[in-house]
């Protein structure tokens, strides 16, 4: 039969067990401030409005059942319109587990936002536990005077467990122009060295953050160590990147920390 060995859109849709997608719009409000006319979610992605800071709206994730599980395809998915301010974060770490019928789950993050706008992501990290298999894909859209803060957080494993499979891409796209995308994929069944010097070095934790800020067109954040196992690069677009190794997700979270307070503070423009 023509077609035959080929799995079709619908045979794939239906190879997960669960599918998933939380939205969040930020737009102005009109007496300042910023509202959220679209603030959903599906399954285990439950959203939550929180007080926020100043003009900013604020918004968690709280998991309302065992996710992504194998087999399940989650997606979250947030847009900032020009001038709203929206704050990010989880109610607790995101576990990735094996499932019943086990096979490969996915995690979709889709992030936009215009210019003169402001998204500050904070989730907290992701944990892949032994046998489960995710592959994880951000998407960061970005106008040229938009304002970012990305953190993105993976432990190998829970205490004295090995990890599983777990893949990730992240890409940065700002005024339409690619500048950053990249793979990193650990555990069972990733290419070898994963675990070497030159990736993880023995590491159970991985890290990185994402800064974008118009003023870094005048003043370029430099290159920089911080601490052991912590680099920041500077990025066109104007933005910069932070990556970090650490034996656990404390350490991790503080070299992340220190990281940040170093790239935000002013610094002189370039003459």
């Amino acid at each position: 039969m023509p077609g035959a060995g080929r799995a079709t859109h619908a045979d794939r849709r239906s190879a997960y067990r669960v599918r998933a997608v939380a939205r969040v719009h930020a737009r102005p409000a009109g007496r300042g401030g910023t509202a959220l006319p679209v603030l959903e979610g599906e399954g285990p992605l439950a959203l939550r409005r929180t007080r926020g800071a100043g003009d900013a709206a604020r918004v968690l994730l709280v998991g309302a059942m065992n996710a992504p599980l194998g087999g399940d395809h989650l997606t979250v998915a947030a847009d900032v319109a020009a001038g709203a301010r929206l704050s990010f974060g989880s109610a607790a770490a995101t576990i990735a587990l094996p499932g019943a019928r086990g096979g490969e789950a996915r995690y979709d993050v889709e992030l936009r936002v215009a210019d003169g706008g402001e998204l500050v992501w904070l989730p907290e990290p992701l944990i892949s536990a032994a046998g489960s298999e995710l592959a994880v894909t951000t998407r960061l859209d970005l106008a040229p005077s938009a304002r970012l803060v990305f953190r993105e957080e993976q432990i190998l494993g829970r205490a004295a467990e090995q990890p599983g499979r777990l893949s990730s891409r992240l890409t940065l796209r700002i005024g339409g122009r690619t500048v950053l995308d990249q793979e990193l994929a650990c555990g069972p069944g990733a290419p070898g060295g994963w675990d070497g010097p030159a990736v993880l070095a023995g590491h159970r934790a991985v890290g990185q953050l994402l800064v974008a800020r118009p003023e870094f067109s005048d003043a370029p954040v430099p290159a920089m160590t911080v601490g052991e196992g912590c680099a920041v690069v500077p990025l066109p677009g104007p933005a910069a990147l932070v990556t970090a190794v650490a034996p656990d997700g404390l350490l991790l979270r503080r070299a992340l920390d220190a990281a940040l307070a170093l790239v935000e503070r002013p610094a002189t423009p370039v003459r």
